[in-house]
C-alpha cells in the first residue's frame, strides 16, 4: 500500500535533483574548485634578524637531460596510414642519428591536412625510445594520435632529442 508521504517522496526526489543541477548551472561559480597556488615559496628566514632571504639554486644543480643536436638527426621515409577506422593517425619513419652518442626520448610534431588545406591538426608525439650512435632506427605503423577524418597529407618533424 502506498501512503500519501511515499507518494511526495517519490515525486519530490526528482523535483530536488533537477533543482540542484539547474543551481550549479545557473551559478557555475558554486561548482568549482579554487585554483592551487602552484607558486613555490622559497624565502628562508636569516639567523641574525627576521628579514626574510631569498634562496636560489643554482642552474646546473638542477637535473635537466642534455640535449642532443638536431642538426645531426633527421627524419626520412615517412609515410602516413590510417587506423582505428579511419580516425587514427598510424605514421611509418626512420629516425638517423649521426651524433657521436647515443638519443633517447625523441619529440616529435606531426602536422596533417585535408586536400583543400582547410582542416588541419597538429599532433604532437614523445617516443621514448634509443637511437644508437651513427645508426638509424625504423618506427613502423606509430600511432600518433586522434586526426581529422578528411586528413590525407602527413608530415612529422623532429623537435627534441636528449643524450641517451
Amino acid at each position: 500500500m502506498v501512503t500519501r508521504f511515499d507518494r511526495r517522496m517519490l515525486l519530490g526526489i526528482p523535483v530536488l535533483a533537477a533543482a540542484s543541477i539547474a543551481g550549479l548551472l545557473f551559478w557555475p561559480s558554486l561548482a568549482r574548485t579554487p585554483e592551487p597556488d602552484l607558486r613555490l615559496n622559497l624565502a628562508v628566514t636569516n639567523p641574525s634578524g627576521d628579514q626574510a632571504i631569498p634562496q636560489t639554486t643554482p642552474a646546473n644543480s638542477i637535473d635537466r637531460p642534455e640535449t642532443a643536436d638536431l642538426n645531426r638527426v633527421s627524419l626520412s621515409r615517412q609515410s602516413f596510414r590510417r587506423g582505428g577506422m579511419g580516425s587514427q593517425a598510424l605514421m611509418t619513419f626512420t629516425v638517423r642519428n649521426r651524433n657521436d652518442y647515443d638519443i633517447k626520448d625523441l619529440e616529435l610534431l606531426c602536422a596533417f591536412k585535408s586536400r583543400d588545406g582547410r582542416y588541419t591538426t597538429e599532433r604532437r608525439k614523445l617516443l621514448a625510445e634509443t637511437v644508437g650512435t651513427k645508426s638509424r632506427r625504423a618506427f613502423p605503423m606509430t600511432l600518433i594520435g586522434h586526426i581529422n577524418i578528411r586528413a590525407s597529407k602527413a608530415r612529422c618533424s623532429l623537435l627534441t632529442a636528449s643524450r641517451a
